[in-house]
């Protein structure tokens, strides 16, 4: 929805007021043309004074124009105008209000600055005086013809046709900041000179800190009426134990604090994924949270979820409309929103959302007013909780049953698919390695996984996991090559608020996400040193400091990592560091490539088969003999992920029956060289006259030439993944 305009008051620097300047009693002859430097810095040190006298005797009931008509008065001698305006720009830059107008038998606007209306901001970018807010000064000698205003936003030119013609504004500054703006205007060309624009300049460096003091002395009380109002809402609560049923109250008893289009409160649900709507307050055609919803939905919900205040001032700007939630919000026809946390003790347990159909309507001020609203939707929602908890109480012997026995089917349903014995396959090398992999699962001892990409490697990793006692803690994963070592670091370890830009609250890394369970790190062979050295030191010591921190954490993870890549080559080439080798490889396991494994190609295929069959509704798909001999022939450079996919491909290709060969779109092609992991077992038998990264940067180079630069085919080639191989691309310096 458009951003409405104010009711038609007038513009902050347009004059609406008498036709000619004889009418105002200001000339703009002679002196006032061309004001003397001593006669306007003598009346300049005289405002001073005065302006603190007028402030004082406006301290309890300030009235903007009563203010401004006075100190129009006193400086029309050395700044003659029609109309006097003075600005306020919101600490965002975003937006303007108008602190005060004189000029006029009417004011332009119903309300200023000091009233704290969203209804009075002015979107900067929407004006012709917007460089202002810049920095920059106009001096404007006649807006018919001047080139600036040849599109004015709808409120400026209802200015230009009540007579405008000329005028000076300057940028107000104090605090390391623009303020806002002065601007003076009149109803004759040309009125104003240079000599002008310096007065002005002078006037609105004396008049700035006046205005900054007085706004914030406003907001400060405008801040404190909010909040006392807050207590009235207690009374609601007592209304109900329901906190649904108490909610439309709560609403109405809110919006003369905080004006909305729609408020709804939603809680985090018991699996941590998902939104739950409590209740939601608005007219009928206004858009609410819906009743459930994924959190990763909502491109702000992590930022609550980590105990922010999120204020989106322009949706249409800030929102993501690929994300299902945000794309709910415009297409509600939302502009601003505003969501803060709900806390239940020390925990974020869901949010509390405003929504308005207008651009840059909150601000932080709505926000701290919110945080007040949501403590109180927390006391109903305990409330409510207690009530509930007391009910549950009586039928305590019956939920005991039935929660052992769900305990029990999601055991079962764990143990269907993680266990070790659920893995598809035969081949003897597969067997050892899972026989090893149970074995080590009851220790806490750190496990190396090796074999290509596309082996199972994270499957076994996770049913190691399950076998473990450390079943009941967290399993958390880490692709190692697909950050950058800086935001590797901070994954891993997590980092302090303002620890570097963007870090606008504290994160937990993955080894305090991973407290009490275990840590997979995938591609671990793709650390940076500067990783490999700070990983060594959690293995060593079991410690480690969040980026940008001081205090030393406890490490209570167990480590299986993981790796495409012959580390001991690594280590001799100085890729990889020795000690930190030996702190990973002291229990290894390499899980054979699919080419390896025999007939396990057509177990596996017909598992997918299954799988797939029961998803898309087509159970009474099988494989015919050609597709059965195109999986046997087939060298599986990308190991089961691609038989996966090839599968994935030849159901949805399929009517029904039998899949073919041409389905599966893999061909026979028995000559296709093995997958880059391979590629040790290729080398020649002596030692290259290159180092090792030269010999790998000719091969990359290449692949890449034989690919004509085509990044996805050479991968597939090299048997590596996109981001390992733009990981290659920036070690060697061939980004381009």
């Amino acid at each position: 929805m458009p951003h409405p305009e104010p009711t038609p008051q007038a513009s902050p620097t347009m004059p609406g007021v008498p036709r000619s300047s004889a009418d105002s009693g200001v000339s703009h002859e002679g002196e006032a043309r061309h004001p003397r430097p001593e006669a306007a810095g003598s009346m300049l040190a005289d405002l001073l004074g005065s302006l603190a006298a007028i402030g004082r005797s406006m301290q309890e009931e300030f009235d903007p124009r009563r203010f401004l008509d006075e100190f129009s008065q006193r400086i029309r001698g050395i700044l003659p105008h029609d109309r006097l305006v003075i600005l306020n720009l919101a600490e965002g830059g975003k937006v303007f209000t108008v602190f005060s107008e004189t000029g006029g038998p009417e004011a332009w606007h119903e309300s200023y600055t000091s009233s704290f209306q969203p209804s009075a901001k002015f979107v900067v970018s929407e004006w012709a005086i917007r460089p202002v807010f810049s920095g920059e000064v106009m001096v404007v000698q006649d807006v018919l013809v001047d080139a600036r205003f040849a599109s004015l936003h709808g409120v400026e030119e209802r200015h230009v046709q009540e007579g405008f013609r000329s005028g000076v504004i300057v940028p107000m500054f104090g605090g390391g900041r623009i303020l806002g703006a002065l601007g003076v205007t009149s109803f004759t060309p040309g009125t104003y000179a240079e000599a002008h624009l310096g007065v002005a300049k002078q006037i609105a460096d004396l008049i700035a800190p006046f205005i900054q003091s007085t706004v914030l002395l406003h907001r400060e009380r405008q801040r404190r009426r909010r909040l006392r109002a807050l207590g009235n809402l207690t009374r609601v609560l007592a209304t109900s134990l329901d906190a649904r049923d108490i909610f439309g109250r709560l609403a109405d008893g809110v919006k003369p604090i905080l004006d909305f289009d729609v408020m709804g409160a939603v809680l985090i649900s018991p699996s941590g994924r998902d939104l739950e709507l409590l209740a939601a307050a608005g007219p009928p055609d206004a858009q609410g949270p819906p009743e459930r919803i994924p959190l990763e939905h909502y491109s702000f919900a992590r930022r609550v979820e980590g105990g922010e205040a999120v204020v989106i001032q322009d949706a249409a700007v800030e929102l993501d409309p690929a994300l299902p939630g945000d794309r709910r919000i415009l297409d509600g026809g939302g502009r601003s929103c505003m969501i803060v946390p709900l806390r239940f003790g020390e925990e974020v347990g869901g949010g509390l959302y405003f929504g308005k159909r207008h651009p840059y309507w909150f601000d932080a001020l709505d926000a701290e007013v919110a945080n007040g609203i949501a403590a109180q939707v927390v006391l109903a929602v305990q409330h409510q909780r207690l009530a509930e908890e007391q009910r549950r109480l009586a039928l305590a012997e019956v939920r005991a049953q039935k929660l052992e026995k769900r305990v029990a089917t999601l055991r079962e349903a764990l143990d269907e698919r993680y266990g070790l014995d659920r893995i598809v396959g035969r081949a003897p090398s597969l067997k050892e390695a899972l026989k090893l992999a149970a074995k080590v699962a009851t220790a806490e001892t750190t496990v190396l996984l090796t074999g290509e990409s596309g082996t199972g490697k994270e499957l076994v990793a996770r049913a190691i996991h399950h076998a473990s006692p450390r079943v009941e803690g967290p399993f958390v994963t880490l692709n190692c090559a697909a950050l950058p070592e800086t935001l590797l670091e901070s994954e891993l370890f997590g980092h302090e608020k303002g620890a570097f830009t963007g870090a606008d609250r504290q994160k937990p890394g993955r080894f305090e996400l991973a407290a009490g369970g275990s840590l997979f790190l995938d591609e671990v062979g793709e650390l940076s040193h500067p990783v490999q050295a700070k990983l060594l030191r959690v293995l060593q010591d079991g410690e480690f400091v969040r980026v940008g921190g001081t205090t030393t954490l406890h490490a209570d993870v167990r480590i299986i990592a993981a790796t495409n890549r012959d580390l001991e080559r690594a280590v001799e080439s100085g890729h990889f560091r020795e000690d930190l080798y030996y702190r990973l490889n002291v229990f290894r396991i390499h899980l054979p490539p699919l080419r390896e494994r025999g007939d396990d190609v057509l177990l596996l295929a017909e598992h997918f088969v299954r799988e797939l069959g029961s998803q898309m509704g087509k159970p009474e798909v099988g494989l015919s003999r050609d597709a059965r001999d195109a999986l046997l022939a087939h060298p599986w450079p990308g190991n089961i992920r691609e038989l996966q996919n090839a599968i994935e491909r030849a159901m949805i290709l399929s009517e029904g029956g039998l899949l073919t060969a041409a389905q599966l779109g893999i061909g026979f092609r028995r000559d296709h060289p093995a997958a880059v992991p391979q590629a040790p077992a290729a080398l020649p038998e002596t030692p290259p006259t290159q180092s090792l990264p030269e010999w790998e940067k000719h091969l990359v180079l290449d692949v890449l030439n034989k690919t004509k630069g085509n990044k996805s085919e050479a991968a597939k080639i090299l048997g590596i993944t996109r981001s390992q191989l733009y990981t290659r691309l920036k070690r060697f310096g061939l980004e381009d």
